[in-house]
C-alpha cells in the first residue's frame, strides 16, 4: 500500500501516545481520520478539535464507510469488536509499527531503539534538528514541551521515529539512521528470554539502509555485521562521541562533548541526570552527521524544555520540589531517582511508586525492591494492569516484602491521598507509567494549600 492511496484512515486505539502522532500526521496530510478508544482524555478532546471524529463504544455502527486502512495497536484485545469485524470483512488491517514502516521506507528515517531513553532522546534530537536548521517530522511517545505535540510536521525527507522493541515493532523499519540506547531486559512476555530479546535489536540494527549509520551505546555487545554501514559508539567519558566533564552548576547539568567532527565545551542542557546526557550525546552525534553545528547544539539544548512525564518539574516553592516520571522499569527508576538526588542533595526524597504490569512486578521484582530502596521514603501502589490480566501470587506486595527501606507504604488508589497527607515532603515524585498520572493534579493543588 502506498501512502497517496489512503483517502479515509481508522484508528482502533486513537487515544494511545503512539497512535495520536500518527493519527496527527494523516490529518496534516490531508487524510479523513476516524478512530475509537475506550476512554475520554485530554489528548483525545485535543484530537477531536484538531478535526478527527472519535466515539468511545466498541460499536461497529459508528464506522464510516470507505476506510482505506485501519490501524490498530497490539495494546487493543484480540477480541475487540470493532477489530473483528475489520478482520472478518477483509479490510487492510495494519499495525501501528507496520504503517511506521511505510513511513520509513518513503523518507529518510533516524530509528530510535532502546528499552529506556527513546522518547527523550528522539524529542532532543528532534529538537536539535530543528533549531540547527533540519526541519524534520517526528512521531514521538511522549509531548515535548517544545513542541506541546508528540507529532512534528516538517518539511525535509527526514523524520524522527522511536523505533519500539515490544512486539518486535522495530523489526518493521528500514532507518537510514539508527540510536540503540540501552537492551536491558524487558517485555520478556513477548521474547521469552534476554538473549532472544537481544537478538531483536541486533535484527534491528541489520534494517539499517546501505550506505546508513549506527550509533550504539559503548559497552553494549552489538555484533556489527554491515560492511557499508558506519558504526559509531556514544557514552559518557568513553566512546567515539562521548560527554566528558560532567557537572551540575546553578541547577543545570553542564558538560563537554567530544568527536572527531566537531569538541563542544560548556553545553548547558536543561534535563537533570547522567542518564539524560547520554541521552543527549547520542542526539548529537546524529545531529552532527547532518550538519548542526556546535552553537546551534549549546543553543537547542540550553532552550529544550522537557517532555511530559519525564522528570518533569509539576510544583516548587522554597521547601518543596514535587517532580513526576514515566519510570517503569528498574533502571529508569535507579536514573529518575539518582537524577532528584543530585539536583537536590539536601531534600528527604519520597517516591510514589505505581508498578506497569504483572508480568514486568513478576520479572524484576528484586530489582523493583532494590530501586525503591534508594528513596528516603516509599509510597507503593497496586498494580497496572494495562493489557494483562492477574497473574496469580502477584501483586505490588512480592515488591513491597522484598524491600529493606524502612519507610515504606502500600496504598490503593483510593488510601493513597490521604497517606499522603499525613506525610512531611520535601522532594516528592511520582514515579510509573499507569494511570498514576490522574493523581499529579490533585497532588499539585494539595502542596499548593500547604
Amino acid at each position: 500500500m502506498k501512502l497517496e492511496d489512503i483517502r479515509k484512515i481508522y484508528f482502533v486505539g486513537i487515544g494511545g501516545i503512539g497512535m495520536s502522532a500518527l493519527a496527527r500526521y494523516f490529518n496534516k496530510n490531508g487524510v479523513e481520520v476516524f478512530g475509537y478508544d475506550k476512554t475520554k482524555t485530554t489528548l483525545t478532546k485535543t484530537l477531536a478539535s484538531e478535526g478527527m471524529k472519535i466515539h468511545y463504544d466498541d460499536d461497529i455502527s459508528q464506522i464510516p464507510e470507505g476506510i482505506d486502512l485501519v490501524v490498530y495497536t497490539p495494546a487493543i484485545p484480540k477480541t475487540h469488536g470493532e477489530l473483528n469485524y475489520f478482520w472478518n470483512n477483509d479490510f487492510p488491517v495494519k499495525k501501528r509499527s507496520e504503517v511506521l514502516g511505510i513511513i520509513s521506507r518513503s523518507k529518510k528515517a533516524i530509528g530510535v531503539a532502546g528499552t529506556h531513553g527513546k522518547t527523550s532522546t528522539s524529542s532532543i534530537l528532534t529538537w536539535l534538528l530543528k533549531v540547527g536548521g533540519v526541519d524534520c517530522t517526528a512521531f514521538l511517545g511522549g509531548i515535548a514541551q517544545n513542541f506541546e505535540s508528540n507529532f512534528i510536521e516538517g518539511k525535509s525527507d527526514w523524520v524522527v521515529i522511536e523505533a519500539d522493541e515490544y512486539d518486535r515493532s522495530f523489526l518493521q523499519l528500514n532507518p537510514d539512521m539508527a540510536i540503540v540506547l540501552s537492551m536491558d531486559a524487558d517485555h520478556l512476555d513477548v521474547y521469552g528470554d534476554e538473549a532472544t530479546m537481544h537478538q531483536g535489536f541486533y535484527d534491528y540494527v541489520d534494517r539499517v539502509k546501505d550506505g546508513g549509520y549506527v550509533f550504539v551505546k559503548d559497552g553494549l555487545r552489538m555484533p556489527f555485521s554491515k560492511v557499508n554501514v558506519t558504526y559509531g559508539q556514544f557514552g559518557i567519558e568513553r566512546g567515539s562521541y562521548r560527554a566528558e566533564n560532567v557537572r551540575v552548576e546553578n541547577g543545570f547539568f553542564v558538560f563537554d562533548f567530544k568527536s572527531s567532527k566537531e569538541n563542544i565545551d560548556n553545553i548547558k542542557f536543561t534535563l537533570p541526570g547522567k542518564h539524560n546526557v547520554e541521552n543527549a550525546t547520542a542526539a548529537i552525534a546524529v545531529a552532527q552527521q547532518l550538519g548542526v553545528t556546535g552553537d546551534d547544539v549549546k543553543k537547542a539544548l540550553a532552550s529544550f524544555k522537557g517532555i511530559k512525564r519525564r522528570f518533569e518539574r509539576i510544583y516548587s516553592n522554597d521547601s518543596i520540589v514535587y517532580t513526576d516520571d514515566y519510570a517503569h522499569h528498574p533502571s529508569e527508576l535507579n536514573a529518575a531517582i539518582g537524577a532528584a538526588k543530585m539536583l537536590f542533595p539536601n531534600k528527604r526524597l519520597t517516591g510514589i511508586f505505581q508498578p506497569h504490569l504483572y508480568s514486568r512486578t513478576n520479572d524484576f521484582v528484586d530489582g523493583f525492591a532494590a530501586a525503591l530502596d534508594e528513596l528516603d521514603e516509599v509510597i507503593l501502589m497496586d498494580i497496572y494492569p494495562a493489557r494483562e490480566l492477574p497473574m496469580p501470587g502477584v501483586t505490588s506486595k512480592i515488591v513491597f516484602d522484598k524491600m529493606k527501606n524502612p519507610n515504606k507504604t502500600l496504598v490503593t488508589k483510593a488510601t493513597l491521598m490521604d497517606t499522603l497527607k499525613d506525610k512531611k515532603v520535601e522532594s516528592l515524585m511520582t514515579l510509573g507509567a499507569g494511570d498514576i498520572d490522574t493523581f499529579i493534579q490533585p497532588i499539585k493543588e494539595w502542596l499548593e494549600r500547604l
